[in-house]
């Protein structure tokens, strides 16, 4: 399962700055769940950047796969799809 990610200058920490990455990922993956294992696995530490310990998208976080916006880690990722996690911005 081919998959491409971007993601937002807020994970540089864990990912050394990566924020395009083409995955090529084994069939388990096919949620945004196994996605999101996946790159822990890469880079430890990022998945609890994004998710809680309830297993809910942390309220600052946006993630999209293909151009949906999603609120649940079960949603299927196809194989070719992108998923996009945005960081919020605040200020003033």
């Amino acid at each position: 399962m081919n998959i491409t990610v971007t993601l937002p200058s807020q994970l540089d920490d864990y990912t050394g700055a990566q924020r395009h990455l083409d995955l090529s990922l084994p069939v388990n993956t096919l949620t945004l769940a196994g996605v999101l294992d996946a790159l822990e696995l890469k880079f430890p530490g990022l998945r609890f950047r994004v998710v809680d310990e309830h297993q809910r998208i942390r309220r600052h976080i946006a993630m999209f796969v293909g151009e949906t916006l999603v609120h649940d880690l079960t949603v299927p990722v196809p194989d070719g799809g992108r998923i996009q996690i945005v960081g919020a911005l605040s200020g003033g």
